[in-house]
């Protein structure tokens, strides 16, 4: 039976979708079946960001009208066999698409994969509302600054009168010189005052940006340091008692907690 997470955040722009597209491909590459539903309906984002937009023949919306099986709107990714993408339309809106079928959509899906990933879109709207409703777990990202946590504390309330618990957060963008010139949050700002458990962190990086140009996603890159970042999230997600990321400034990172 999947692990269904919702992977949501307060406002749009902290790098959700990246967050989710390289999570789901750190964890097939540690022998999970994963399945990434990219639930932002109307922007269409995930196949792109793949390199998977010219192997979509169907996607949510011919489901919804009936022109494909629930199966046959998978796409297999093309690096890593036990990923798949269930693709969005951007002429799909929210009012063409109920609750109960989302929840069908995703119950079908439980039993053949380890772990369905749901790419909420941000903030509080209708299209959070329906991803949120078919999880059972969820991460939320977040920013050093004090707007992002605000808005994510609001859709961290929301998780919880849902019923979901298992609730932690990513922390993305993280930049070092930020943090130290106290222009930025701590991390030990963000735990504070989300009172959440931290998953991970994610340091700013080039490579995040010129990755998803390509459609390639950044975990492919051995040259940058947020593969390993997305191993260690990963690995913690699935219960393991690993270090965050050590920075590149190798004694730097017990300082981030710092105020």
């Amino acid at each position: 039976m999947a692990r269904t997470i919702v992977i949501t955040s307060g406002k749009g722009g902290v790098g959700k979708s990246s967050i989710s597209v390289n999570l789901a491909c750190a964890l097939a590459n540690q022998d999970y079946r994963v399945c990434l539903v990219d639930a932002d309906l109307g922007l269409k984002n995930l196949d792109v960001m793949m390199g998977l937009e010219n192997r979509v023949i169907y996607d949510l919306k011919d489901v919804v009208d009936g022109r494909c099986t629930m199966d046959q709107v998978l796409i297999k990714d093309k690096r890593c066999a036990s990923l798949y993408l269930i693709p969005a339309c951007k002429t799909l809106q929210f009012g063409d698409f109920n609750l109960e079928y989302m929840q069908t959509l995703v119950d079908h899906f439980k039993h053949q994969f380890d772990y369905i990933l749901i790419d909420s879109p941000a903030g509080i709207e209708k299209g959070f509302q329906y991803a949120a409703n078919c999880a059972d777990e969820a991460i939320v990202v977040v920013n050093l600054d004090l707007a992002s946590i605000r808005d994510c504390d609001r859709v961290v309330g929301l998780l919880m009168k849902k019923g979901i618990g298992n609730i932690s957060m990513i922390v993305n963008r993280l930049n070092e010189d930020y943090i130290q010139n106290k222009t930025s949050l701590t991390l030990r700002d963000a735990t504070e005052i989300l009172s959440l458990p931290l998953l991970g962190i994610v340091y700013e990086d080039a490579h995040m940006i010129a990755a998803n140009n390509r459609g390639v996603p950044v975990y492919f890159d051995d040259r940058s340091i947020l593969r390993e970042c997305f191993c260690r999230i990963a690995r913690r997600l699935n219960g393991e008692n690993v270090n965050y990321t050590v920075s590149r400034k190798k004694t730097f990172l017990q300082k981030l907690f710092q105020k």
